[in-house]
Formats: structure tokens, C-alpha cells, sequence
């Protein structure tokens, strides 16, 4: 009964996503054989993504592009690309898709990681599972940059020695979550901090910016980070699994149209994680849209010559 519930729930966010985007489902006056639909999820990073490939497929290729905006999360992007509702997936995450789509075993190594999804993705789905954009979006502790020279915490491990002293602002559901939740945190680092509070993700930056939070857990890509000046530190146990970042496309699409593979490997590698926080903020914190944000990062760096 739950996982009907559940497929029920995914199908109908599906069919939102799918018409608050402007894209018609099949059969009811969907885009021609020379349209490739782009998947992009209700993230920042995916739909500045999703446009640079469809930008440079409009600019390289005969082909038309749509975006399939606001997949609300990895189970509906990957239901939309099973049912053909979306021909690139603009994101997909390595991490996320081996323990989720995949159902194995988190991976902390990033290159086994990749490996693994690259090939279970071709043998179970036939899809390509691309090389990363160049960053990896995944937990990060982080903390003002004042604090890390007072206290010289380049590591997570520094902080042991102070732990006891320091306020964690954390989302809520990694305080209770197995694997790499709170708990195994502990466990593989020996140390507990002074006291958690919980918070939405989206307020850690703004604690630690203001002093309420010593240190908080955030998002390695959030624009904010470099905004507010604040410094990740390094997980040098490799405690969170890899969430490197590439797009996922369909065999079955790269056979019907060559070209596509060429175009998107002209974004693989260039983009680092330094790169991906500076055009999230392009858009959160400027409130510039994600397409602008994506067409000025092609124009510097060449790509329409």
C-alpha cells in the first residue's frame, strides 16, 4: 500500500512539474522529434544548468530545446525520463542516485562512486551517465572565516580539541538520519558538539553569518558561502559520500541525434565548485534569472564563438 501510495504521489508530481513548465505530455501535443525536453529540478544549480545546455544546443545544433522545470526531486526526474517526458536530465548526482535510484551502498570514494552509477546506469537503464560538471554539492560543515583563523580549523578534525564549546546549526532530518546523519558523524569523528539546534537549511547561512551558530551544516555550492565569507571545512575522514554532479542522458537520444554528446561534454570539467557557488548567487543572492545567469557564463568564457 506505501509504495503505491508513493508511486501515485511521484506520478501526479510528475504531471505538475511537467505542466507548470510549459511542456505537454505525450500525446496531448508534445514537442517534435527536433525538440530535446531538459530536464531541470526545483534546484538553483539545475536550472542554470539546464540552460546552459539548452543554449548551446539551440547555438551548435538544428535542434529546439524546452525546459522541464521544477522536478521536485531525484524520483520524479528519474519517472520522467523513464516515461520519456524528459530527454537530458540536467543534474543527477552520484551519491543521491547510488543509494536512491540504484539501491546500493553509499560509496566515500568519488571516483568508485561515479564509476559504479556510469555503469549500473548503462546496464540497468541504458542511459549515459556522464563525467562531472567539475563540483561536488554535498554536506559541508562551515563556519566565519574569523573563527576558523582564531580557532585554525582548516579540518573537520581541528575541531575536536573545542567541540564541546561550539553551537551547531543543522538541518533536522540529519540530526536523526542513519548512515551520514548525526549519529555516524560522532562515530567516525570522535566528537560532539556543545548543542545542535535545529534549523531549516535554508537559515544555517544567515546563523553563522550573525554569530547566533559557531559553526552550521550547508551546502558545498550554496552561493552564500562566498557571500558572506565563510569557509568550508575539510572532511578529512570522507565522512559524507560524493555528490558529484553530471548530466544523465538517454542512449536511445544520443543514437537519434549525435550531436547532443559533442555539446555536452563542452561543460564537463568546467565547472568547479568555487564556479557553481558564484552563479547560485548570481541568481539568489542578485535575484538574476538562471538563464541570464547561464548565457553570461557561456559569453565569458567563449562558448557562442
Amino acid at each position: 500500500m506505501q509504495k503505491t501510495t508513493l508511486r501515485l504521489l511521484g506520478a501526479i508530481m510528475l504531471v505538475f512539474a511537467l505542466f507548470s513548465s510549459g511542456c505537454a505530455l505525450p500525446g496531448l501535443g508534445g514537442a517534435s522529434d527536433q525538440t530535446i525536453k531538459i530536464g531541470a529540478q526545483n534546484l538553483t544549480e539545475s536550472e542554470i544548468l539546464a540552460n546552459m545546455i539548452s543554449l548551446l544546443i539551440e547555438h551548435d545544433t538544428d535542434l529546439n530545446t524546452v525546459l522541464v522545470k521544477n522536478l521536485g526531486s531525484n524520483y520524479v526526474q528519474h519517472q520522467a525520463m523513464l516515461g520519456g517526458d524528459i530527454d537530458i536530465s540536467a543534474t543527477r548526482y552520484s551519491g543521491t542516485d547510488l543509494t536512491s535510484t540504484l539501491g546500493l551502498e553509499a560509496e566515500k570514494d568519488p571516483q568508485k562512486a561515479l564509476n559504479i552509477v556510469q555503469k549500473e546506469f548503462k546496464k540497468r537503464f541504458d542511459y549515459k551517465w556522464f563525467d562531472s560538471y567539475g563540483f561536488d554539492n554535498t554536506y559541508a560543515f562551515t563556519v566565519k572565516q574569523e573563527l576558523a583563523e582564531k580557532g585554525n580549523y582548516q579540518t573537520i578534525s581541528d575541531l575536536k580539541k573545542d567541540a564541546k564549546t561550539l553551537k551547531l546549526g543543522v538541518d533536522n532530518a540529519w540530526l536523526k538520519r542513519k548512515g551520514d546523519g548525526y549519529q555516524g558523524f560522532k562515530q567516525t569523528y570522535g566528537l560532539e558538539f556543545g548543542s545542535t539546534f535545529p534549523m531549516q537549511i535554508g537559515l544555517v547561512y544567515d546563523a553563522v553569518k550573525n554569530g547566533k551558530m559557531d559553526i552550521v551544516l550547508a551546502y558545498s555550492t550554496d552561493g552564500r558561502i562566498k557571500a558572506y565569507n565563510l569557509k568550508i571545512l575539510k572532511d578529512d575522514k570522507r565522512f559524507f559520500p560524493p555528490y558529484d554532479c553530471s548530466p544523465v542522458v538517454p542512449e536511445k537520444v544520443l543514437k537519434e541525434h549525435p550531436e547532443l554528446e559533442g555539446v555536452i561534454n563542452k561543460l564537463i570539467g568546467k565547472i568547479d565548485t568555487g564556479t557553481m557557488q558564484e552563479l547560485n548567487y548570481e541568481v539568489d543572492g542578485k535575484l538574476k534569472e538562471p538563464s541570464v545567469v547561464a548565457e553570461e557564463f557561456l559569453k565569458k568564457h567563449n562558448y557562442f564563438q
